[in-house]
């Protein structure tokens, strides 16, 4: 069984509805994995928008979330499910999609590494030193891409 990551929000490649960006709620999304890594032991995750003007923009960077987790609500709070480190937002939350209006769509990539180990032990950093640090200890990674484009009246659903 492959290791993927999915949203009961949206599909891999389709359209992140409104609530879950700047223009709504800001809320995480609904998140779920599956086929998991053997000797998994921890998790971290990665948000992040490849299409923003100024290069890759960090939106969620979430380490040491436990091994037993297979999911995370929507609306996921600052210190539930794992350790938080800054996003380009300057917090240390989701921070949700927020392109700038009329610049077109943006893909938002959510990457899952599956570690087999529980505890980076990171304090503070970027999402370079996050990635740097799962690199060796990497069993798998699970991703899911959605897409939001604010336009002039940011109508989105």
């Amino acid at each position: 069984m492959p290791f993927t990551l999915t949203s009961e929000a949206f599909r891999d490649g389709g359209d992140i509805p409104r609530r879950y960006t700047c223009d709504g709620e800001n809320l995480s999304p609904p998140l779920a994995w599956s086929g998991v890594p053997e000797g998994t032991t921890g998790f971290a995750l990665i948000v992040a928008d490849p299409d923003a003007p100024g290069g890759t923009f960090t939106h969620w960077l979430l380490y040491d979330i436990p091994e037993d987790r297979t999911h995370f609500g929507e609306g996921l709070q600052a210190g539930e499910g794992g350790r938080a480190l800054v996003n380009d937002f300057g917090q240390a939350r989701y921070g949700g999609p927020c392109p700038p209006r009329g610049h077109g769509p943006h893909r938002y990539r959510f990457t899952l590494h599956a570690l087999n180990t529980p505890a980076l032990k990171l304090r503070g950093g970027t999402r370079s030193e996050l990635e740097h640090a799962v690199q060796p200890h990497t069993l798998g990674t699970a991703a899911l891409t959605g897409r939001y484009e604010r336009t002039s009246t940011h109508e989105r659903t």
